[in-house]
């Protein structure tokens, strides 16, 4: 299974897409500021990992976690989080008092919900991957991730999102896939720096039209949903280089397709 965490320097995270960039380790890390044991065999956390203080970035993925305990709020120079993969129910309210964390991986898991709180702390936060995790929903609390620029959370069970959504001023990518999705909030179009928009695989019949202010969107999916048509703005996207509209129902307008088209944007309907 594909395997994505984040090279720490001391300059801060890689300006590379944060989702593609994967941290090559030696070994299992020098076990003081990076450690790794992914793949470990492991169902529990070994008591002594809360002792190393001095650790930026821990890798506990693939392994048979049920839980992570609180001490994890001992760990407060860590950047990078990866507890992907594992069999965990919940997230311990912790990981909201690490202030430096910018990296927080937790896709494959069965959780349900996040803890309150644990959003609102990580102010520092510019990745966070929970793919297939098992979310029914996401806390308004989602807004204050003002320094998000990657959310990944396709393949979940969330049937709508907080209209605080729209204050991650600085979001590049956002992956909605495969979720429950029947409507999205008009504060969408306030994602000014928004690159990537994946929306397929829901229950979408409409796109709200605020969304024509995404002047930095260069790439729109909507596969998959219950659209009948396009809406008009798409083609007010300044930099849209591909959307794709493919199984829905849609008939769009000659007119618009050659908009686009005469524009460079790859249109699949």
């Amino acid at each position: 299974m594909a395997h994505s965490v984040v090279m720490i320097s001391g300059d801060g995270m890689s300006d590379h897409d944060l989702g593609e960039t994967q941290l090559h380790l030696d070994g299992n890390g020098d076990g003081r500021r990076v450690l790794s044991l992914y793949d470990s065999g492991l169902v529990a956390v070994p008591p002594w990992i809360w002792k190393l203080t001095e650790l930026e970035s821990l890798n506990l993925s693939q392994n048979s976690l049920l839980e992570i305990s609180g001490e994890l709020a001992q760990l407060t120079r860590l950047r990078m989080l990866d507890l992907g993969h594992n069999t965990l129910h919940a997230l311990p309210a912790a990981i909201g008092t690490l202030e430096r964390l910018e990296y927080l991986y937790v896709s494959d898991n069965s959780l349900g919900t996040f803890p309150p709180g644990l959003l609102a702390g990580a102010k520092r936060l510019r990745y966070l991957g929970a793919a297939d995790a098992g979310l029914t929903g996401l806390p308004d609390e989602l807004g204050e991730l003002v320094a998000l620029e990657e959310l990944r959370i396709q393949g979940n069970r969330i049937a709508s999102l907080p209209a605080s959504i729209g204050r991650l001023r600085n979001l590049r990518v956002l992956l909605l896939r495969g979720n429950r999705l029947t409507q999205v909030p008009p504060t969408l179009g306030e994602l000014s720096e928004l690159r990537h928009l994946d929306l397929r695989g829901n229950e979408l019949d409409a796109i709200p039209a605020p969304l024509a202010q995404l002047g930095q969107l260069t790439h729109l999916d909507l596969r998959s949903n219950r659209l009948s048509r396009l809406p008009d703005w798409v083609t007010e996207l300044p930099r849209l280089e591909t959307l794709d509209a493919r199984w829905n129902t849609i008939r769009a307008p000659e007119r618009l397709l050659a908009t686009l088209e005469a524009r460079g944007c790859r249109v699949h309907l």
